[in-house]
């Protein structure tokens, strides 16, 4: 018998009594809600801000570069899944870790994420500050930011209808755009309207081009470039679809991001017209520069100004849903101050969302102009909580469930281990040190807590979970897929 059949009667409220909670954030949320909202935390756009920097680092084969992130990130989607079917709570890798290892686990995979999920709404705000600054010469940076900070706050305030109704709309101003796009690079591939550009597979593969150390260094650039998938997994409270929903969309947005990733960077190159790199002063506009080229300055000022609401409200405000989600299963396990899993009467954690929002906004202070320190600081967050997660698949299914399921359960994770692992110890230093620092401020703040009785190392396990316990080698969850 499989898990999925073990409890087919239960539902979502009965699943989550099951580890001892009651239903307090929203539950309306759909698996094609999630799969947009894993989309807008992705950023079908992304490449754009970085076309230039990734082209440069990759020879010209930035497709490629996404092509190996897509491979190298579906082992950690899969792994998310699995744990997402078996422990549909919203503290993502802290609920998966804590219950599929230990509770001590998982308290360092949830703080260790928490850097993530802190910093990177920081990390867009201060981006898009800096962007808008293009576009507004002479404003101030942190008033932008604050700005930012503000809209964001209230919609999540509102709720998540609210979050929900902003998701679609930004997805659809987004998907508008890559059409757009791919009119205007077609057109002027035909029409020659950029010397030298041409349709060309090389930008894919290039035998000649193609070594070891470029395939090493596109896959830290890549694997990088997908985070945030993962947050999806932070609504499985407040989805409506069956169990094992919030995992589907996870692999589902990962598949069709990378898609929009690969056609518009194919595009992008192939329009680069075959140049060995971009002049390091023109990298960070390459994308647009090729835009006006094809087309017009309007149209570039139209990508410009898409590409700072994409990062500086969408974005931002799917990853501030994100962390108030982590830090409310965190508070409510008694791992964080109670205040946090404080639900207002729009059920959304209103203690949480006002603390990340007044954190992004003294960071946002303190960061401005370092956005590379902080990426680093949220690459080591992620990659450390994923390394986690991979590890917590193998203890929960095969160690505790006697699972023979050998692909999902095994091989899956111990390969998404050594990829993430590559990744993380060929990390920036400061990225390193940083992590390893808010690993020790972590270690202070458990210790603290359980010094008070409130981290004690106990955490409600569901009903499967303890009969997994009662009958450690029951045969019903051998085959568990």
């Amino acid at each position: 018998m499989s898990e999925k059949t073990a409890s087919p009667e239960l539902s979502n409220q009965q699943q989550l009594e099951q580890y001892g909670y009651k239903q307090e954030l929203k539950r309306s949320v759909s698996t094609v809600d999630l799969l947009i909202y894993g989309l807008i935390f992705m950023v079908p756009i992304a490449p754009w801000a970085i076309f230039g920097t990734v082209y440069n680092a990759s020879s010209g084969m930035v497709p490629l570069v996404y092509l190996v992130g897509l491979v190298a990130m579906i082992f950690t989607a899969l792994a998310y899944a699995q744990m997402a079917k078996s422990i549909p709570l919203a503290g993502s890798v802290f609920s998966y870790v804590g219950r599929g290892i230990h509770p001590i686990a998982g308290f360092f995979a949830g703080w260790a994420i928490l850097l993530d999920y802190l910093l990177v709404p920081t990390l867009l705000y201060v981006f898009a500050a800096e962007s808008m600054i293009g576009i507004f010469p002479g404003s101030a940076r942190w008033m932008w930011a604050l700005i930012f900070v503000a809209i964001n706050t209230a919609v999540n305030l509102l709720g998540i209808s609210s979050i929900k109704m902003m998701n679609r709309v930004f997805l659809a101003i987004e998907v508008v755009f890559i059409a757009i796009f791919v009119i205007i690079a077609v057109v002027a591939l035909n029409n020659g309207t950029i010397p030298g550009a041409e349709f060309t597979t090389d930008p894919i593969w290039d035998s000649s081009k193609v070594t070891a150390p470029l395939i090493a260094s596109a896959l830290s650039i890549a694997v990088l470039s997908f985070l945030g998938f993962d947050g999806i997994s932070t609504l499985s409270e407040e989805s409506t679809g069956k169990r094992g929903g919030a995992g589907k969309a996870m692999i589902i947005a990962l598949f069709i991001v990378a898609f929009c990733f690969v056609l518009q960077t194919w595009l992008a190159s192939a329009l680069a017209g075959g140049r060995d790199s971009f002049p390091e002063g023109e990298a960070g506009n390459a994308f647009f520069d090729l835009v006006r080229a094809a087309s017009n300055s309007g149209w570039a000022t139209a990508f410009f100004v898409v590409n700072v609401l994409a990062v500086g409200i969408a974005n931002a405000m799917a990853a501030q849903a994100a962390t108030s989600r982590l830090l409310f299963s965190m508070s409510r396990d008694k791992q964080l101050p109670a205040f946090l899993s404080k639900i207002n009467t729009r059920k959304v954690p209103q203690a949480a969302i006002l603390v990340v929002s007044a954190l992004s906004a003294v960071l946002v202070l303190f960061f401005v102009g370092q956005i590379n320190l902080i990426a680093s600081l949220v690459n080591f967050g992620a990659l450390f909580g994923f390394m986690l997660l991979h590890v917590s698949v193998v203890v929960h299914y095969v160690v505790k469930k006697k699972s023979r399921n050998w692909l999902l359960h095994l091989v899956v994770p111990v390969i998404g281990f050594l990829i993430i692992g590559y990744v993380l110890v060929n990390a920036a230093p400061e990225a390193k040190i940083g992590g390893l620092v808010w690993l020790v401020l972590g270690a202070g703040v458990f210790l603290y807590y359980r010094s008070r009785g409130g981290a004690a190392p106990t955490l409600g396990q569901g009903a499967d979970d303890a009969a997994v316990a009662s009958t450690p080698a029951a045969d019903s969850e051998r085959h568990d897929a």
